[in-house]
């Protein structure tokens, strides 16, 4: 006779996921190694993927507890049919570190609802289905609740009448406040900080304070600028709409191996220098150079920008010219080679014999101390931005440490990565608390290219990499530019404006400066090495400076507030492969007029051409429906027409090639 089988002893597993499935949250970095990021003004989709088994209806909210631990709850919807994908779309109003977790539950009366119309309309056993619902409203409390159960237990009334009861806006109310759910389940716990407006908007205008206002003696040399001529400028610079004026390195230029004009190894004894090789005996990174003028006067900019609504970034390059205190006060901080010299810059080919790199991992501690010193003290002469030089060729622990010892004195203080290198550290600095990045939009221009590009930065990295399109820089300036005359000007700024809330401008780009030095990516000339006379008055007065359109982009930008989120960007379609077409679109509950705002940008994005073309427009993606037409007027030339969902096109390049049209109000929406 068969034994029975020894019973399993009892199990101690426990499952990994919860009694309803939510997987998928979003946002949230890769690996959930550090915080999501947004910033004031953002529209944040909180999405996430639940589902059940069977064909049970189900519902999901965000709870989301704000800086101060108070937490509201928030309904999600399905994104579509099938998809399992639910959302929530949440403009967050404060600054600081919010958590946030999914819920999701069994919407009973939701199941119930949905069965009992198909019974009750093919008469299937209609006195069970109405008990299944009687049962459900016992669990809601109040008298609404309590009439509508005798109303479904009221077998002289009809079926139908009876299901009436069901659709009592009284009875709908009640069970918004008192859900009838079960099987509610918890996603884990993520976190999302939200940083200041200014983390992921701003336009930028970058120029060289000792150009402006230099001036060349009889002798041939030249005499500087200072920041009292500098401060002249800013006037020009905040009349084109920008807000933010950068500056590259304001502290003593080392003597020792000074490059000359155009990158040259000899320098004349007039020769100004590279303002990165920082360093000499006049001071280290917290000097100012005395061509420049003083503390005193570096106030006096930073005190009339703000008047102008501009606010001051300045260059934070961590390197030393040869000359710099800190190569004979910390030795230890810089590579020594076997011949006893100290290891100077090299990006092969290119070599930087007037700078020393620092050695991250001789004295970490030290170089962390002086560092936060240096950041600390520019900050109290009132800079709360900073771009930063190469911060990848540093290492990645040490930003991590320094943006977070800095955010967590000054929350408002912005960080810019010059990140131009591999997508694996481009997006671990973004990921470790810079607040922008540049990004390689300048090696992006055919139609193709600037698709994958825009798809990529509008996508997952959102979460936490916010593009900073700059379409120039004294380093960068492309084979599309120095041969694509005032066209590809157009097309770069205007795509660049456009695309990303945060977008910059090098000093000479208004003035199509295209002549590079043969055989690389810089200007001839350039104004690293030497100092810039430019007549932006006589430019503009004779009709050759792009001035008025980077003025029109940035009034665009002011007065579209769609133009300030970047996750709503989305690529359309149009027959010809050099004409690109992209919208952004808000929705009027996140306006300031309530009215939704849309904007379709259409850029030939070959600048020798004519092109015709018809474009295709996903109207659902900019909040209207399928056949539906529309008006749009062109912030270019101010021209209109009447869109649907494929229209023609014509761009000439050597007039306008770009139409920026902004969506007009329809009636009645």
């Amino acid at each position: 006779m068969p034994t029975e089988p020894t019973p399993p002893p009892a199990s101690t597993r426990t499952p990994r996921i919860g009694r309803l499935p939510i997987r998928h949250l979003s946002p949230q970095q890769p690996e959930n190694r550090w915080p999501a990021k947004s910033y004031l003004g953002e529209v944040v989709p909180f999405e996430a993927t639940v589902f059940r088994e069977g064909h049970g209806v189900i519902g999901a909210e965000v709870l989301l507890t704000d800086p101060q631990g108070a937490q509201t709850v928030h309904p999600m919807t399905l994104v579509g049919a099938g998809t399992d994908r639910w959302r929530a779309e949440l403009r967050l109003p404060e600054t600081g570190r919010y958590r946030w977790r999914v819920r999701g539950f069994s919407d009973d009366w939701a199941s119930w609802l949905h069965v009992a119309t198909i019974k009750i309309g093919a008469g299937d056993d209609p006195e069970l289905v109405f008990a299944m619902g009687a049962e459900l409203l016992a669990r809601v409390p109040g008298k609404i609740a309590a009439d509508a159960r005798a109303a479904f237990l009221d077998a002289s009334a009809t079926p139908a009448d009876r299901l009436k009861v069901a659709s009592d806006r009284r009875l709908v109310a009640q069970l918004q406040r008192h859900p009838a759910r079960s099987l509610v389940t918890e996603s884990e716990e993520l976190e999302l900080v939200v940083e200041t407006t200014r983390a992921a908007v701003g336009s930028w205008y970058e120029f060289f304070p000792r150009s402006e206002g230099a001036k060349r003696l009889k002798d041939g040399t030249w005499k500087s600028g200072t920041f009292r001529t500098a401060a002249k400028r800013l006037a020009g610079v905040a009349a084109m709409g920008f807000d933010v004026v950068y500056l590259p390195p304001i502290h003593p230029i080392g003597v020792s191996h000074r490059k000359g004009p155009n990158n040259s190894t000899v320098a004349g004894p007039h020769d100004p220098g590279s303002p990165w090789a920082i360093g000499s005996a006049d001071g280290g990174h917290d000097a100012i150079h005395p061509d420049l003028g003083t503390v005193a006067d570096f106030r006096y900019f930073v005190k009339q920008a703000e008047s102008l609504g501009l606010e001051v970034a300045l260059d934070l390059a961590l390197q030393a010219s040869p000359d710099h205190p800190w190569v004979v006060e910390h030795p230890e901080w810089f590579t020594q080679r076997p011949d006893g010299s100290i290891a100077y810059a090299e990006n092969p080919p290119k070599k930087y014999q007037d700078i020393y790199p620092i050695n991250f991992d001789r004295d970490p501690e030290g170089i962390r101390a002086e560092v936060l010193r240096i950041v600390e003290l520019w900050i109290s002469r009132g800079v709360r931005i900073f771009r930063v030089d190469n911060p990848h060729t540093k290492p990645l622990d040490f930003w991590e440490w320094l943006l977070g010892e800095v955010a967590d004195r000054h929350p408002d203080v912005v960080f810019l990565a010059e990140a131009f290198t591999r997508p694996a550290m481009l997006h671990s600095l973004a990921g470790a608390g810079f607040h922008q990045s540049y990004t390689y939009f300048t090696w992006r221009n055919t139609k193709e290219e600037l698709e994958e590009f825009l798809n990529g930065i509008a996508g997952e990295s959102a979460d936490y990499l916010r593009p900073n399109l700059f379409v120039n820089t004294p380093d960068i300036l492309t084979e599309y530019l120095q041969f694509g005359g005032p066209a590809a000007y157009k097309v770069r700024a205007a795509i660049a404006a456009t695309a990303s809330p945060t977008w910059g401008v090098y000093a000479g780009y208004e003035l199509f400066e295209d002549v590079a030095r043969p055989g690389s990516e810089e200007n001839i000339d350039n104004e690293k090495y030497e100092y810039k006379d430019r007549d932006w008055a006589r430019a503009e007065a004779e009709g050759r400076s792009l001035a008025p359109y980077l003025t029109m982009l940035n009034r665009a930008r002011l007065e579209h507030p769609a133009l300030g989120q970047l996750r709503n960007l989305r690529i359309h379609w149009s027959d010809d492969d050099a004409i690109l077409v992209y919208s952004k679109h808000l929705d009027g509950a996140f306006t300031p007029n309530g009215r939704s705002d849309t904007i379709i940008v259409v850029a030939n994005v070959d600048p020798h051409s004519v092109r015709e073309t018809t474009v295709y427009l996903d109207l659902e993606a900019i909040g209207l429906q399928k056949g539906d037409t529309f008006g749009v007027r062109d912030l270019v030339t101010g021209a209109r027409w009447t869109w649907t969902d494929a229209d023609y096109v014509r761009l000439d390049a050597f007039t306008e090639p770009v139409h920026i049209l902004a969506v007009e109000p329809q009636k009645g929406r």
